[in-house]
C-alpha cells in the first residue's frame, strides 16, 4: 500500500485531538462536563429561526397544501404555516350542501385562497372554491376572447335555467338550452353540456352561457339549406313549440318560425294561448324569410278564409241582417253581424227621433235587425242602421228561408216557413202529452176488466195442488134460482095477522 494517504479512497482520517472531542469530558470526581459550543450555527435568534421555517401568508393569497384531516363540516389543510388552515364545507365547492369526503381525500394536494389569516379563534380560514374561481376566471376570459366553447356538468336547476360547473358557476338560461325553449329542465342534471360564453362580468361574478349558440354554429349549414328551400307563400305543417305573449313559435322540422299574435286569427286575440297550445299540429303559411337574421315569419290566419271577404261576397248594401250589440261608444254602437265581423251603427242611425246617448236605444247583448248602408272591404268597415231597418227591406240570403216574404201573412204577421209552426206545435203537444185539438192533457179511457169465471181466480191454488199430485176441487155449481111468485091483485092481498092472530081483510 502507498504511504500517501490520498492515494487510496479507503484511507482513514486522523482522530481529532483531545480538546476537539465531539463529546464532553469527565472531571476527577467522574461528573460529565458537556462539550462547549463555541460556534453560533443559527446565525440569528431562536424566534427568527422559527419564523424562517414558516410560510408567510396574507388575506387574498393563493396557497397550496396537503389535506391532513377531513371532517363532516370542514377540512384541515397543511400549507406549512404555524397551524393548519381550515376550509369550511361551504368553501369546498361551488355546489351547495356537499359532503367534504366526496370532494377531497387525505393526502390530496389543493389550491386554496386565504380568507382570514386569523379569525377570533386564531384559526387560518381558507377557501378552495374561491381559489378555483380565481384560477378558472383567467382561463374563462381567454376562452371568451377567442370565442371558444366551455363544457361542464349541470349541477343545479334554478329559476329560469341551469347552473353548469365550468370551474365556476355558469348560468345557462332555459331559453338558450336548445334551439327551442325547454320547459322541463330536470332531465339535464348530471349531463355534460357544451356552451358558448355570451356574457362575462367578474365584478358581479356573472357568467352567462348559451348552448343554443353552440348548436346554431354546429348546425349552420343545415339551417342555411333549410332557409334557402323555404319560400314565402308556401304552406308548411309544424308543431307549436312555445307560446309567448306576442305570439307562438312553430317547429317546422329544422327551425322555429314565429306566428305573431296578429297572424293567429282573423278575430281579436287577447292571448295566443286562447288559439293554440304547445304540442298542437297546425298548418301555417310562410310570410317572410330573413336569411341574414335567420328568422321566419309565419301566419295561421292566412290558411283560413277571410271572414270579411266571405261576408262581402254574400251581402250587399241595402240588405237586412240580424246582429248582436257588442259595445256602446259615445258616437254609436258596434253590432256583430257575422263570425268576427262587427259593424258600426252611428248614433244618427239609431232612431227616427233625436238620440242623446246610445244606451237610450240599445244595450250590450241585445239582438236586433240592422240594415247594411255601407260596406268598405279594403278598410274592413261596415256601416249599419237601426232606423232604416225599421222601415223594412230585403233580408240577406241566409235569412230568406225563415224571414222571406213567404214567412209573413197579408197583415204582416210573422208565420214562419210553410208548415214550420204547425210542426213545432205538434212536436210540443206530443212531448207534453197534450191533445192537439184542445191543448189540454189527453184523457185516456181504461177498458173495464171482465169478471173472472167461477174457479178462475184459484189458478195459483190449482197449480200448487197439481204440483202436489192432487186434483183441484170442482167449483160448486151455482144454486138454481127460485121462481118468483106473481103478485096477487090488490083486493085479494091478505093483511098481516094482528096481535090476536086473526087477520083482517083489507078492502
Amino acid at each position: 500500500m502507498s504511504d500517501d494517504p490520498t492515494s487510496s479512497a479507503t484511507a482513514v482520517a486522523d482522530p481529532p485531538a483531545a480538546d476537539e472531542s465531539l463529546f464532553g469530558t469527565f472531571d476527577a470526581e467522574g461528573n460529565y462536563i458537556p462539550r462547549e459550543i463555541v460556534e453560533n450555527d443559527l446565525g440569528a435568534g431562536l424566534d427568527d429561526a422559527y419564523s424562517a421555517s414558516m410560510v408567510e401568508v396574507k388575506d387574498g393569497q393563493l396557497v397550496t397544501g396537503t389535506v391532513v384531516q377531513v371532517d363532516h363540516d370542514e377540512v384541515l389543510l397543511d400549507i406549512g404555516y404555524k397551524s393548519e388552515g381550515v376550509i369550511p364545507s361551504r368553501e369546498l365547492s361551488i355546489r351547495n350542501d356537499v359532503d367534504p369526503s366526496e370532494i377531497v381525500s387525505l393526502g390530496d394536494s389543493l389550491d386554496a385562497l386565504v380568507l382570514t389569516k386569523e379569525d377570533k379563534d386564531g384559526r387560518l380560514i381558507l377557501s378552495k372554491k374561491r381559489a378555483q374561481y380565481e384560477l378558472a376566471w383567467g382561463k374563462i376570459e381567454e376562452i371568451k376572447e377567442a370565442e371558444g366553447m366551455v363544457s361542464g356538468p349541470v349541477i343545479e336547476v334554478v329559476k329560469g335555467g341551469l347552473i353548469l360547473d365550468i370551474g365556476l358557476r355558469g348560468f345557462l338560461p332555459a331559453s338558450l338550452v336548445e334551439l327551442r325553449r325547454v320547459r322541463d329542465l330536470q332531465p339535464y342534471v348530471g349531463k355534460v353540456l357544451e356552451a358558448k360564453i355570451i356574457e362575462l362580468d367578474k365584478n358581479r361574478n356573472n357568467v352567462v352561457l348559451s348552448r343554443r349558440a353552440w348548436l346554431e354554429e354546429t348546425q349552420r349549414e343545415q339551417r342555411e339549406e333549410f332557409l334557402e328551400n323555404l319560400k314565402p307563400g308556401e304552406r308548411r305543417s309544424g308543431v307549436v313549440s312555445s307560446v309567448v305573449n306576442f305570439g307562438a313559435f312553430v317547429d317546422l322540422g329544422g327551425m322555429d318560425g314565429l306566428v305573431h299574435v296578429s297572424e293567429l286569427s282573423w278575430k281579436h286575440v287577447d292571448h295566443p294561448s286562447s288559439v293554440v297550445a304547445v304540442g298542437d299540429e297546425i298548418e301555417v303559411q310562410v310570410l317572410e324569410v330573413d336569411l341574414d337574421r335567420e328568422r321566419i315569419s309565419l301566419s295561421l290566419k292566412a290558411t283560413q278564409q277571410d271572414p270579411w271577404e266571405e261576408f262581402a261576397s254574400g251581402h250587399r248594401v241595402g240588405e237586412l241582417v240580424y246582429g248582436r250589440v257588442t259595445k256602446l261608444v259615445p258616437f254609436g254602437a258596434f253590432v256583430q253581424v257575422g263570425d268576427g265581423i262587427e259593424g258600426l251603427v252611428h248614433i244618427s242611425e239609431m232612431s227616427a227621433h233625436h238620440v242623446e246617448l246610445p244606451e237610450q236605444v240599445v244595450t250590450p247583448g241585445e239582438e236586433l235587425w240592422v240594415k247594411v248602408i255601407d260596406l268598405d272591404l279594403q278598410r274592413r268597415r261596415i256601416s249599419l242602421s237601426i232606423k232604416q231597418a225599421a222601415e223594412g227591406g230585403v233580408v240577406a240570403a241566409e235569412y230568406q228561408e225563415h224571414f222571406g216574404e213567404h214567412a209573413y201573412d197579408e197583415s204582416g204577421n210573422y208565420v214562419g216557413p210553410s208548415g214550420e209552426i204547425d210542426e213545432a206545435w205538434a212536436e210540443y203537444y206530443e212531448e207534453a202529452g197534450l191533445d192537439p185539438a184542445t191543448g189540454q192533457p189527453k184523457v185516456v179511457e181504461t177498458p173495464a176488466e171482465p169478471e173472472p169465471a167461477p174457479g178462475e181466480g184459484n189458478g195459483a191454488m190449482a197449480a200448487a195442488l197439481a204440483d202436489a199430485g192432487l186434483a183441484a176441487p170442482e167449483a160448486p155449481e151455482a144454486p138454481e134460482a127460485e121462481p118468483v111468485a106473481e103478485a096477487e091483485p090488490a083486493d085479494e092481498v091478505a093483511a098481516a095477522p094482528d096481535a090476536d092472530g086473526e087477520g083482517e081483510t083489507t078492502a
